[in-house]
């Protein structure tokens, strides 16, 4: 039998703020995990007959699925069907007295089960209501549905990721999904102070197309100064080197030194301190037309070093520099550990990532309460939010 849940809150900025969350699969759980972490009550609404589609992920360990309890822990569970107007009345007491909803279905979803902004800030003026979508609540594709994959496609990132002989390549991870949670985590917090200070909510819109236009930085510069394409460009990076990946003798590693002062410091470090002088790597620009020569240079002195020797050994010269690694390597490691980037489950053989939110006036310890039985707490929160009705 799984154990019962502790006590939901945990010590942190946000505690005494209510949420209700309406959110399902990644973006949205995510975003509400981090407000659960930051000491917000989150009582997250799951649609039966089987809740949230997470539960059903692999893998599971010991009976509790990871990728569920790794976004939903610290929630407050309630079986109610949002479509159902027999248990709308519940919904509405929570709403009238929460401080944020976060919604993540597509835009008018909500407003057909009588649960969208107008009503809800009608009822609570004083709400913050956070949707996150695809592409945002206006706009011409404001109706289309999308996973982390479409929005990847969509915003041109796969097209600067991968090899210029390569076709487009997905991420590694769900950085769209991941990143427009954290996103709605910031403008909710911020919503929160004008909330708080004047007694007005605000309607928090958030759209996973917006989240990676606004990260491609280098890739879109070019293309906005002068109408130039960017291209694929594998570990490079177009505007400067050395800033690669280079192999050492037992895998590869990350060497950043592209200023002048940079590249001074690690000529020195490669024993050639005349490079600083050579007129194919004069200056930024002439580094970046003589990469492969330069990338030859780097590589004869790696050859005869392992990863770890490298590193050691350009760090201390002030060379920003780090290894390969796998993702067991880096999840395993005494930074991650001591960073609290692995957390246990209380009773369970299960761990999971951390987040990277880490302040002095929030619970820091590396163990999590498991995430909350499908409909756990349904009667208790009947029972406060209606009277027991």
């Amino acid at each position: 039998m799984t154990p019962p849940a502790r006590s939901m809150t945990r010590r942190g900025p946000l505690a005494g703020i209510v949420v209700l969350d309406l959110t399902h699969a990644l973006s949205g759980p995510y975003c509400t995990m981090l407000l659960a972490e930051m000491g917000a009550r989150v009582i997250k609404v799951e649609q039966p007959p089987g809740g949230d589609m997470g539960r059903l992920y692999p893998p599971l360990v010991d009976g509790e699925p990871e990728f569920f309890n790794a976004v939903n822990h610290g929630k407050e569970s309630l079986l109610a069907d949002l479509a159902d107007p027999a248990d709308r009345p519940l919904l509405y007491a929570i709403a009238d007295r929460a401080d944020v909803l976060v919604e993540n279905f597509r835009p008018g979803v909500l407003d057909g089960w009588g649960l969208g902004f107008d009503e809800l800030r009608r009822r609570n003026p004083a709400l913050v209501y956070a949707s996150i979508t695809g592409f945002g609540q206006t706009g011409p594709e404001a109706w289309e549905g999308a996973y982390d994959v479409v929005i990847q496609a969509e915003s041109g990132l796969m097209s600067v990721t991968g090899f210029p002989d390569g076709p487009p390549v997905l991420t590694g991870t769900s950085i769209a999904d991941y990143l427009s949670g954290m996103n709605a985590f910031g403008a909710i917090s911020a919503a929160l102070v004008q909330s708080r200070t004047s007694g007005v909510g605000s309607r928090v819109d958030i759209a996973m197309f917006d989240s990676l236009l606004a990260i491609l930085g280098a890739h879109v510069f070019g293309y906005l100064a002068a109408g130039v394409e960017p291209q694929r460009a594998g570990n490079t990076n177009p505007l400067a080197t050395p800033f690669d990946i280079y192999e050492a003798a037992d895998g590869a590693v990350a060497v950043c030194a592209p200023t002048d002062s940079g590249f001074a410091t690690l000529s020195a470090w490669l024993g050639r301190p005349e490079l600083v002088r050579d007129p194919r790597f004069v200056d930024p620009a002439a580094r970046v037309a003589h990469r492969d020569e330069l990338t030859r240079e780097i590589e004869a002195a790696l050859a005869g070093l392992t990863r770890d020797e490298a590193v050691e050994q350009l760090q201390r010269a002030g060379i920003p520099a780090g290894r390969v690694r796998t993702v067991p390597e880096a999840i395993e490691s005494a930074q991650a550990h001591e960073r609290r980037m692995v957390l246990e489950v209380e009773g369970s053989r299960l761990r999971y990532p951390g987040h990277a939110l880490h302040l002095d006036t929030v619970d820091d310890d590396a163990r999590r309460p498991r995430a909350a039985g499908l409909g756990e707490h349904t009667e208790a929160l009947r029972s406060e939010f209606l009277g027991g009705t």
